[in-house]
C-alpha cells in the first residue's frame, strides 16, 4: 500500500534494543482440516478480506473459502501461481510460472499474459514466459511483478511491460515504501530501488543471501527475509536483514534459522515461516520460534482481517494461527450490489485534506489540510477561508475568546479573527502539531514526538507539558480538562489524569490512529491495518473489523460510530456490530467529524468530501 500515514521514520522502527533469539517455544498453531487439499498440493500464497480467503499454488490450483467452505475455482493455466495482490477481490492480480498473470474481477479468473505457446504447442522460450514470482502495488491500482533474470513488469492500469532492472539476478520479492518508492530483492544479496524519476538502481548490500521476502514495516524500513546455501550444512541457512536508508543491516547474528520464504505482520508481531516447518515471531526486538507441528517446507503466508494469520506449503499444508481464525469472516456481497451511502460534495480543492471540526456552539463545519488549506461549509456548501501560509494544517479548534485554531507543520498555532490569520505560537521545531482539544476554557494540542502543550485561562501562551513519551501521538479526545487520552504507536495510549500523563497499551501492536469515545467507559480507537479497539470502563477489546486498510480516523453519536481510512474504506458501528458501508470512492479518508443537523462528513485525499446519507 501506498500511504503517506508514516512520518519521520527514525522513531518508529519495529526491533528497538537490541536484536536477540529466544529458545523459547511458543504456543503452536493449528492445521485448517476443512480444506480438502491432496498431500500432493503445494500452496505458495494467498490473499484475505472481509469475506474470505484465497490461497494458490501449483498447477493453477486456487481454493477460496467464504465464510462456511472452501471450493475449487477455475484456473486458466495448469503451472504454479506463486504469489496475489490486489485492491479488492474485484481487482485481484495473481502471478506464476511461465510469466503466468490472471487477474480475478470478483467473479471469475482470466488470463491476462504469458503462458505462450509455439507451434508444437508447447511453452515458447520468450520473454513473455519468463516465470514471475511476487507483486505488488498501490491504491492507484498499479501493480508490479518480479521474477528469473532481473525481470521486473509494471502495470500501469491499461497493460503490462518491462522494466529495465539494471540485474540479471533472480528476483523474489517486491514491497512498497511509504513515500512512494518501490524495493525489489533477490538472489546474491540483490536489494534494487525504483524511484519514480530515475527507475531502478541496485543498492549496496554485503549480505549476499538469496532475498525471497520483503515487507516493509510502519516506520518506512523493510525486513528482508531468505537464505544461503552452505556445503558443510547440506542445506540452507536462514538469513533476516533489515534494509534502510543507511544500508542492510544483517540481524539475529549466531542464531541458527532454516531457509525463510514469506513474511506477514499480525497481532502477534512479525511472522516468518520458511523451510522444516519453521514459523518465527519477530516482537520487542526478540524473535521466538513456534511450533508448527510440521517437518514439511511452509511457503507462505497471509494476515487476516481478525489480525491472525494463515500459513500455506507443501503437502496441501494449510495453519491457522488460532483455532478460530477462519470464524471471522461473512458471505461475500458483490461491491457492485452495495448501494453508497455516502455521496461525493463539492470542496474547490485538489488538496489532501486532514483535519475536520464540527464547532457545535457556532453550527459550523471546517475541514484543513495541505498548504495551509482550510474550508468552512456555509449552507449546505464548501467555501475556502484564506490560507494559512503554505505549511500544512492538521487540526482545528476554537480559543476561548472565539478565534478559530489552526495547527499543523512546524508546531505552528495560528489564530483567524473574521479576516486574517495571524500566528498565536511557534513551537520553532520541525514537529507537527497532529490534534487540538479543548473545553472552551482550556485547549490541549498533540502531536509528533511525544508533543503535548496545553493553554489555560491564566496563562499568556501555551506551554509544553511533559508527556512521557517520544511517540508520535495523531489522536486526541476527553470530557474533561482532567480525563484526556492520546492515541500513538505499538498500541500506546496517554492518559491525562489533571496533574500528569501516564502510558498503557490498549491490547494491540499496531500504531493507533485516533480516539473517539462518549464517556470513560465507552472509548473507541482505531489504527494500522483496520484495528479497532473499545473500552468499557474495565477492560480493552480489540475488534476483527474485518478490514485489511489503515482506520485513520473515528468518530461518533448517542447512536453510531463511524471509522474511515485508506483506499475509500468506512465501517460503521451501530450499537451492535462493526459492518463496511461503500464510500462511493477509492480515495483515501484520513477524518471524520459528525455535521451539522446530523449525519457524518469524511475528508480525505485529492480533497475529497463525502457526506453519510441517513
Amino acid at each position: 500500500m501506498m500511504d503517506g500515514a508514516m512520518e519521520d521514520p527514525g522513531r518508529r522502527a519495529l526491533f528497538r534494543g537490541a536484536f536477540r533469539a529466544s529458545e523459547k517455544t511458543a504456543t503452536g498453531w493449528h492445521m485448517v482440516t476443512s480444506l480438502a487439499a491432496g498431500s500432493g498440493d503445494v500452496f505458495w500464497d494467498g490473499w484475505a478480506d472481509e469475506a474470505g480467503v484465497f490461497v494458490v499454488g501449483d498447477d493453477g490450483v486456487i481454493f477460496h473459502y467464504d465464510g462456511a467452505d472452501w471450493t475449487r475455482q477455475a484456473a486458466p493455466a495448469p503451472v504454479p501461481i506463486h504469489a496475489l495482490w490486489g485492491r479488492s477481490r474485484d481487482d485481484l492480480w495473481a502471478v506464476g510460472w511461465m510469466g503466468q498473470i490472471l487477474h480475478h474481477d470478483g467473479q471469475n479468473w482470466r488470463h491476462m499474459q504469458g503462458c505462450e505457446v509455439d507451434g508444437a504447442g508447447k511453452y515458447a522460450s520468450s520473454p513473455a514466459n519468463t516465470p514471475l514470482f511476487a507483486i505488488t502495488g498501490g491504491e492507484d491500482g498499479r501493480a508490479w511483478a518480479v521474477g528469473d533474470r532481473g525481470t521486473i513488469l509494471h502495470y500501469d492500469g491499461a497493460t503490462w511491460q518491462p522494466e529495465v532492472s539494471g540485474t540479471r539476478a533472480h528476483l523474489r520479492a517486491i514491497t512498497a515504501l511509504p513515500d512512494g518508492r518501490l524495493l525489489a530483492a533477490g538472489g546474491d544479496g540483490t536489494v534494487l530501488i525504483r524511484d519514480a524519476d530515475a527507475g531502478w538502481a541496485v543498492q549496496p548490500c554485503a549480505l549476499h543471501s538469496n532475498f525471497t521476502a520483503a515487507l516493509t514495516l510502519p516506520d518506512g524500513s523493510v525486513l528482508l527475509a531468505g537464505g544461503r546455501y552452505f556445503v558443510d550444512a547440506g542445506g540452507f541457512r536462514g538469513d533476516l536483514a533489515l534494509w534502510t536508508a543507511d544500508g542492510v543491516t544483517k540481524l539475529f547474528e549466531g542464531a541458527a534459522f532454516s531457509r525463510f520464504r514469506a513474511l506477514a505482520a499480525c497481532n502477534r508481531g512479525v511472522v516468518a515461516v520458511g523451510d522444516a516447518g519453521q514459523i518465527h515471531v519477530i516482537r520487542d526486538g526478540r524473535i521466538t520460534r513456534v511450533d508448527s507441528g510440521i517437518a514439511h517446507d511452509i511457503l507462505g503466508i497471509v494476515t487476516l482481517p481478525s489480525g491472525e494469520a494463515l500459513a500455506m506449503g507443501d503437502f496441501g499444508t494449510v495453519l491457522a494461527g488460532e483455532a478460530g481464525a477462519l470464524e471471522h469472516f461473512t458471505p461475500y456481497v458483490a461491491a457492485e450490489a452495495e448501494t453508497p451511502r455516502w455521496e461525493a460534495a463539492e470542496s474547490g480543492t485538489d488538496r489532501q485534506l486532514w483535519g475536520l471540526w464540527h464547532d457545535r456552539d457556532g453550527g459550523a463545519l471546517y475541514a484543513c489540510g495541505e498548504e495551509g488549506t482550510v474550508l468552512i461549509q456555509d449552507r449546505g456548501q464548501w467555501a475556502a477561508l484564506p490560507p494559512v501560509g503554505n505549511l500544512g494544517i492538521h487540526a482545528l479548534n476554537r480559543a476561548p475568546d472565539g478565534t478559530l485554531l489552526a495547527a499543523g507543520q512546524m508546531g505552528e498555532i495560528h489564530a483567524f479573527d473574521g479576516a486574517r490569520w495571524r500566528k498565536a505560537f511557534d513551537l520553532h521545531m520541525d514537529v507537527t502539531i497532529l490534534s487540538l482539544w479543548s473545553d472552551g476554557a482550556t485547549l490541549i494540542a498533540a502531536g509528533d514526538e511525544g508533543l503535548v502543550l496545553q493553554k489555560t485561562p491564566d496563562a499568556p501562551d501555551w506551554v509544553r507539558m511533559a508527556s512521557g513519551t517520544k511517540s508520535a501521538l495523531y489522536g486526541l479526545w476527553g470530557p474533561d480538562d482532567r480525563h484526556l487520552l492520546a492515541v500513538g504507536d505499538f498500541g500506546l495510549v496517554q492518559r491525562w489524569n489533571g496533574t500528569l500523563w501516564d502510558a498503557f497499551n490498549a491490547g494491540t501492536e499496531y500504531f493507533l490512529f485516533d480516539v473517539w469515545g462518549r464517556g470513560l467507559d465507552d472509548i473507541f480507537v482505531v489504527g494500522l491495518s483496520g484495528t479497532i479497539g473499545h473500552f468499557d470502563g474495565q477492560r480493552w477489546t480489540i475488534t476483527p473489523a474485518r478490514a485489511r486498510a489503515d482506520l485513520l480516523a473515528v468518530t461518533g453519536d448517542a447512536d453510531q460510530v463511524v471509522a474511515v481510512g485508506a483506499a475509500g474504506t468506512v465501517y460503521r458501528h451501530d450499537g451492535q456490530r462493526w459492518a463496511p458501508e461503500a464510500s462511493g470512492t477509492p480515495l483515501g479518508l484520513r477524518a471524520v467529524s459528525t455535521a451539522p443537523g446530523g449525519g457524518f462528513v469524511a475528508a480525505g485525499d485529492q480533497g475529497s468530501l463525502l457526506a453519510r446519507r441517513e
